[in-house]
């Protein structure tokens, strides 16, 4: 009996051994899940994801100027309100010259636009004009057809639709231009290819930025195409806006700047330094910001900007300025990267 128990003890010890065993190895296996790794976490960047570089309006309302405009006789003639108003936006219903004898159909879009005039620049290597400006206004869409005429309302507009706008087909268009956002390299080489300049921007500005609008004198005869990215530069040194005649801010001296009693010091911290210090007669003539410029070796040029193009025309291009390192003017240089 006495061994039996003995033996019975021994079991039950060792039983108990494994079950405290297994009890202490899952704790520990817990306590591992809970606490957190000592091993860094590696984030990788996510990839930038292509985003539209024009918007709808951009490429709604950009404008153009043609060449060899076609010849049009469709326009907006009227409008279901004309006894009460004489512009129109979107939603209005307006009344165009054509109808079911030129085989219009309801559901047909055309697009409005309002011709301008001849343009030439000053700024254009091209000789003659460039074409004619015309503003885009906006699209209609034919909602009824009558034998001469139908009634259409405005889908878009980017302007009031005044009676005597024009109307064209759709013009086919890139949806969209999408680009990974970069930044601006301010230094970039030249890439040897097409160069134009900056012509016209619109509503007689002079001075444009992002997301503006501007025309340059290159297109289909260039070898240009609705997509293409232009670099737009000056040469370095070119003035802007404002000028400053006199480049030097103090004049050049070695003595008359300290004071008669504590005599603080012969040289002002502002100017230039002298041609040739060791002077024996003390002239000490200033080396110059136009004797330095006068020669250095070739700078790079100055980039100012990035454009994109929307619409091309025979001899121009409406274009988008899509990045700017500062602000861009009329007469700017562009080049086709």
């Amino acid at each position: 009996m006495l061994e039996n128990h003995a033996q019975f003890c021994r079991c039950v010890s060792v039983l108990f051994f494994l079950c405290a065993t297994n009890l202490s190895l899952a704790q520990t296996q817990s306590r591992t899940e809970q606490q957190p790794s000592n091993s860094p976490t590696v984030i990788l960047p996510a990839e930038k994801a292509p985003a539209p570089v024009a918007r709808e309006t951009e490429r709604l309302c950009g404008g153009f100027i043609e060449y060899a405009p076609p010849q049009n006789q469709l326009e907006v003639v009227g409008g279901e309100q004309e006894q009460e108003q004489n512009l129109y936006a979107v939603g209005d219903y307006v009344f165009i010259n054509t109808g079911a004898q030129q085989g219009v159909s309801e559901g047909q879009e055309f697009s409005v636009v309002r011709p301008r005039g001849e343009f030439s620049s000053k700024f254009s290597g091209k000789r003659g004009t460039l074409g004619i400006y015309t503003q885009e206004v906006g699209r209609l869409r034919v909602t009824e057809v009558k034998a001469q005429v139908s009634v259409a309302v405005i889908s878009a507009s980017c302007q009031a639709v005044l009676l005597g706008d024009l109307l064209r087909p759709v013009p086919s268009r890139p949806s969209s231009i999408s680009r990974v956002e970069e930044e601006l390299n301010r230094f970039a080489e030249p890439s040897g290819k097409q160069t134009g300049r900056i012509v016209l921007a619109r509503d007689a500005r002079e001075v444009v930025s992002k997301n503006q609008i501007v025309f340059i004198d290159l297109g289909t005869e260039d070898n240009i195409k609705a997509g293409d990215y232009l670099t737009v530069y000056r040469p370095v040194g070119t003035p802007n806006v404002a000028r400053i005649p006199n480049e030097e801010i103090a004049r050049n001296a070695s003595s008359g700047f300290e004071s008669e009693h504590f005599r603080g010091g012969k040289f002002s911290i502002q100017a230039q330094r002298v041609k040739d210090p060791t002077d024996a007669r003390r002239i000490n003539p200033p080396v110059t910001s136009p004797e330095v410029k006068g020669r250095r070796p070739p700078l790079p040029r100055k980039v100012v900007g990035e454009v994109v193009v929307l619409n091309v025309q025979q001899r121009t291009a409406t274009v988008m300025i899509t990045r700017t390192a500062q602000e861009i003017h009329t007469g700017d240089f562009v080049e086709l990267q």
